[in-house]
């Protein structure tokens, strides 16, 4: 069991029968009233995004959610296959399991795959990836690079923002929690 109060982003809890990674929090103490903590889960087996409230010094379930490092091969219809680098084991996942990561996945790209006992929960992406831009408009002479933004389509069909100067081929940094343009690679 761990306390409210020692929340930090990236933990996973266990509450109502659900597995909860903790996405933001926030300590509020009222002058009238008694403390808590306001948090902003994610369910890691549907992808759902819930605030909830806990009264300050609550104690929750920890969940100890094991990861293994896997390799994305390819997808093979609406399932989408990994091998563990480790024992070449293979394992598929449907499409809707990973619909956000499939976003910034491309192929022998290495992710780490979340295990809570013997249920696979789903892909963790590493914090930036970099993909390359196949489709956006050319930039016009005199665009500066601080002057604005337009959009770039991905090799993984991730459309992002980017400034003008960005060309098709261009390699680019993507930040992979926010889906937004870090900088060239």
């Amino acid at each position: 069991m761990i306390s409210v109060n020692e929340f930090r982003t990236g933990l996973t809890i266990e509450v109502d029968n659900a597995i909860w990674r903790v996405m933001d929090f926030q300590h509020v103490k009222p002058g009238k009233g008694a403390a808590f903590v306001r948090s902003k889960l994610r369910n890691l087996r549907t992808g759902a995004v819930q605030e909830k409230t806990f009264r300050a010094g609550e104690k929750v379930a920890r969940a100890q959610i094991e990861t293994h490092k896997m390799q994305y091969l390819y997808a093979n219809g609406d399932q989408h296959v990994f091998m563990d680098t480790e024992s070449y084991e293979q394992l598929e996942l449907p499409a809707a399991q990973i619909e956000y990561e499939l976003k910034f996945l491309k192929e022998n790209m290495e992710v780490s795959m979340m295990m809570f006992q013997s249920e696979t929960l789903g892909v963790e992406l590493p914090n930036s990836v970099t993909l390359e831009v196949t489709q956006t408009e050319p930039g016009i002479k005199g665009d500066t690079a601080s002057g604005g933004s337009k959009p770039a389509t991905m090799e993984t069909g991730l459309v992002v923002q980017v400034p003008f100067f960005i060309n098709e081929g261009d390699q680019l940094i993507i930040n992979t929690s926010e889906g937004t343009y870090v900088s060239r690679a």
